[in-house]
């Protein structure tokens, strides 16, 4: 009978989630749904000298933001827990003393003094990678080389002590890994890591193979930093007897930077001005807050399609997919080994995509919010008119006011670059004359604008392309925007005859002198 597929997403509570760890879940999600199986949250919590508040909260937040349903775990429940490591603290001792009795690991009594002694030792021997090995432990203070009952008076009489594991000095491991294929590793290349630390807490290394194994997990789906470590894990569940039980590997390719030379970090992010996380973030140590792109105004669908294609692609020239179709399409074969440039433009236009798909009435309804905030009572009748107008021309639905503020107040300022190209004495007259022309007109609207305005130009010998910017300007304050006239529909007659008037007023003597 085939095992059922079982992932995890396993990230660690010691700040905001990264975008390339959201990629990491929604990779396991994808796979995850694909293949009939089930989607785990663990917290990874064993370094509790790392531990931030709200740092579980906000990652349980930005998984539902971008729509990754988690079927058990941290906010699931379920039948494998508890599911976070510092609850699991009994479970790991049981293993790693398996492990000494077995002889495949070791008590380790050396003091940080010790170490670093030893490491510069090695350093001095010029050792390019000093390390805790096969070679080196048999100098140290440890059950491998101190007397039996010296080791039990030392653990009866409570001192300080690590378990490490005992890598064989000679031995080829080897992992298929589902991106890469075969990697193969040499024993020496590896030093006897740290399993349970002398808190009693157990390192990252024992405690993800124990609660995976556990857990029932078919697939290991993780970033690129985890291969280097991906051996030693092989050789944990050798160990512990586990081979035949032991999960799939897949070690996802790094996000680099925009330039392509090196890992995405933060302060690349902010070097280039986009987020680094799905959601705000206020750093409860620091107070320095990070804004996130859920509040940058990113649609989740799209924010979740650009995501996908970070290291993914379905092999074909489709770009946009709903969840569901990237659930169809998606298989850890087409993702690529390399890096892969982040590219905000590409997210933005994801964005802009996803925001034109959007009914009015829905984009209506999240804008009224805004107005709300600016103290500005509009109908929603009004507003869905005036998203209608706005849809194409942004890329966010935070641009709505930033970029449309004209439709609900009168311009305070205008564009400088456009009143020293067309303002002058023929924009004042053909202002004049239209604001006069539409003191007569009764219902106006768009086409009524337009014959009123072509019909005033034509009484004064102006030719509308000469003056069609400067009547916009008088309107909205910019150069440029959507229809002028459905603008003029929008905010209605006397609205438009004020603004005109107070625009030639402003600026009738600047065109004097």
């Amino acid at each position: 009978m085939e095992k059922q597929v079982r992932v995890r997403f396993a990230p660690s509570p010691t700040g905001a989630l990264h975008i390339g760890g959201v990629r990491t879940a929604l990779y396991n999600y994808l796979f995850a749904r694909k293949n009939g199986g089930k989607m785990i949250l663990r917290i990874e919590d064993t370094d509790q000298s790392r531990f931030v508040p709200g740092a579980e909260d906000y990652i349980l937040e930005a998984l539902k933001w971008c729509g990754i349903e988690i079927d058990e775990g941290i906010g699931a429940g379920g039948e494998n827990g508890p599911y976070r490591q510092s609850e699991r603290k009994g479970i790991y001792m049981e293993y790693a003393q398996q492990l000494v009795d077995e002889g495949k690991a070791y008590y380790a009594f050396d003091t940080p003094e010790d170490l670093n002694e030893m490491r510069e030792r090695l350093k001095a021997a010029r050792v390019a990678s000093p390390q805790y090995n096969a070679i080196t432990r048999m100098t140290m203070k440890n059950s491998l080389t101190l007397p039996e009952d010296e080791v039990k008076s030392r653990l009866a009489s409570g001192e300080p002590y690590v378990i490490r594991l005992k890598v064989p000095r000679k031995e080829e491991i080897r992992l298929n890994d589902m991106i890469r294929g075969w990697v193969m590793v040499h024993s020496s290349a590896i030093d006897d890591k740290i399993l349970m630390k002398s808190d009693g807490m157990p390192t990252y290394h024992l405690a993800n193979i124990v609660d995976d194994h556990l857990m029932g997990i078919s697939h290991v789906i993780r970033g690129e930093e985890w291969l280097p470590s991906a051996p030693l894990h092989v050789l944990l569940y050798k160990f512990l007897g586990w081979e035949d039980s032991m999960p799939r590997f897949a070690h996802l390719p790094l996000l680099l930077k925009p330039e392509g030379n090196g890992k995405l970090s933060k302060r690349d992010a902010d070097k280039h001005g986009f987020p680094i996380f799905p959601l705000d973030w206020t750093d409860p140590k620091t107070g320095e807050t990070s804004v996130g792109y859920r509040e940058q105004g990113y649609i989740p669908e799209g924010f979740v399609n650009f995501l996908a294609f970070l290291g993914w692609n379905p092999g074909t020239h489709q770009e946009i997919f709903s969840m569901e179709e990237l659930v169809e399409a998606f298989s850890v074969e087409r993702i690529g080994k390399s890096g892969t440039k982040f590219d905000i433009n590409k997210a933005q236009w994801f964005n802009q995509h996803y925001l034109r798909q959007k009914p009015n009435k829905e984009l209506a309804e999240q804008f009224q919010k805004e107005l709300k905030a600016q103290n500005i009572k509009c109908s929603d009748e009004k507003v869905v008119k005036i998203i209608g107008e706005m849809k194409e021309r942004v890329t966010f639905s935070n641009d709505f006011w930033a970029e449309g503020k004209y439709f609900f107040v009168s311009p305070e300022s205008y564009d400088e670059k456009v009143v020293k190209k067309k303002w002058n004495i023929e924009a004042v007259t053909a202002l004049t004359a239209y604001k006069d022309a539409l003191t007569n007109i009764e219902n106006l609207n768009a086409d009524l604008a337009k014959e009123t305005l072509e019909k005033a130009l034509a009484e004064n010998n102006i030719k509308i392309g000469r003056v069609m910017q400067a009547v916009r300007l008088a309107i909205t304050g910019v150069g440029a925007g959507p229809d002028l006239m459905n603008i003029i529909e929008i905010i209605g007659k006397e609205e438009t005859i004020n603004r005109i008037d107070k625009v030639v007023d402003r600026l009738s003597d600047r065109v004097k002198e």
